[in-house]
């Protein structure tokens, strides 16, 4: 039951859609410009840096403080499987912004959300994440392959540190771990579907930080 509990901590946290509410104050319906995605790279194309900045540090805060309340509540009961609850929080934190309920199942694609929970799993994994995310976006002004790398990264590292005892779980648990990360990552790659295919076919839109992202 602790997973269960863990998980659905993560989905009402991840249910809080900062992009709408940014894009309320900002009137617009996040949902109905752009790409009609409610996450950070739609927000930042339709509104601009500030407004995008908004949203990926609240889709990122969401689900730290969802990790922190996890490790709060179950960390003395359950030290040696903390880990792999933190990890439940964090996927459903994705699956509460991607599938909000009360937005019919409509909202991002889970990047931030997946970045805030590195932050507050373990700090081995900031450099990781900054460096996927930071070279190819430089190099190619592609947050879609960015995120991607984000991902891809984030389960090579949790198998080899798994695998070195970093978390101290059992081998069994770790496997669960991994399972529930490659899983992550493969939603990630499903919602971006659409993003690969035009990263293939060299139509994907980049995207700068400046004036010139904003759609009037």
């Amino acid at each position: 039951m602790v997973r269960l509990y863990s998980l659905l901590i993560g989905y009402v946290f991840g249910m809080f859609q900062t992009a709408v509410i940014v894009g309320k104050i900002h009137g617009v319906d996040i949902r109905h410009a752009g790409s009609g995605n409610a996450g950070t790279t739609n927000t930042l194309r339709v509104m601009g840096a500030r407004a995008g900045i908004a949203v990926l540090i609240g889709d990122m805060l969401k689900c730290v403080l969802a990790v922190v309340l996890t490790g709060a509540l179950f960390g003395n009961s359950h030290p040696e499987l903390i880990y792999l609850l933190k990890i439940y929080t964090a996927a459903g934190c994705v699956l509460g912004h991607d599938f909000p309920v009360f937005l019919r199942f409509k909202g991002g694609k889970g990047i931030a959300c997946t970045v805030g929970y590195l932050c507050a799993f373990h700090w081995s994994f900031i450099p990781m994440f900054l460096l996927a995310f930071l070279i190819p976006f430089n190099l190619t002004h592609y947050v879609s392959l960015g995120s991607l790398c984000i991902y891809a990264g984030f389960v090579i590292q949790l198998i080899v540190e798994g695998q070195l005892g970093v978390f101290g779980m059992s081998q069994a648990a770790l496997l669960e771990m991994y399972l529930i990360a490659v899983l992550m990552a493969a939603l990630a790659f499903w919602q971006h579907r659409e993003n690969i295919q035009r990263l293939l076919s060299g139509t994907e839109r980049k995207t700068y930080l400046s004036k010139k992202n904003k759609v009037e």
